[in-house]
């Protein structure tokens, strides 16, 4: 069998980071860079620039579409759970997994998550050795053990914004 460039298995696996710390975002980028995994990560700052990226509205427009959203909960201009609510009311992109990222150990942040359709609720750890090997742990389950819907790994060239 001639495998080419096009081959599923060659592309890397597109994450989007939705985290506002740099601290955090740079902890993730870390972990994920000595991973198994050949993956791309993309990062906003923002939830309003996540819901761009993920629509690929105004300097996303050629974004690609994530295979999985890592989502921290406090975020400025638009919450998380704002996010995760809109993500998962879009047909064109519910279907991406979501795992909420966060500090937050609180009960009502956790079912407020999960209310929202979150597919998975994380609480970073402080030690960066576990963070390294929750990160590791996320994206081994995602993509060694669950499976996703094709359309996560084939996703169609347009989606169209839920207004």
């Amino acid at each position: 069998m001639t495998i080419t460039a096009t081959d599923e298995r060659l592309r890397p696996v597109e994450i989007l980071l939705v985290e506002d710390s740099p601290t955090d975002a740079l902890l993730t980028r870390e972990a994920l860079s000595s991973a198994k995994m050949f993956n791309r990560l993309h990062h906003v700052t923002d939830g309003v620039a996540a819901l761009e990226f993920l629509r690929k509205e105004t300097n996303f427009a050629n974004a690609a579409t994530p295979d999985l959203i890592l989502l921290d909960l406090n975020l400025p201009k638009k919450h998380g759970r704002e996010v995760l609510r809109e993500i998962k009311a879009d047909d064109a992109l519910k279907s991406i997994p979501v795992v909420v990222l966060t500090t937050s150990q609180h009960e009502a942040d956790v079912l407020g998550a999960y209310d929202c359709h979150a597919n998975c609720y994380v609480v970073k750890p402080v030690d960066f050795l576990k963070f390294v090997d929750i990160i590791n742990s996320i994206e081994s389950f995602w993509f060694a053990v669950a499976t996703l819907p094709s359309d996560c790994r084939h996703p169609p060239q347009s989606r169209p914004s839920v207004g």
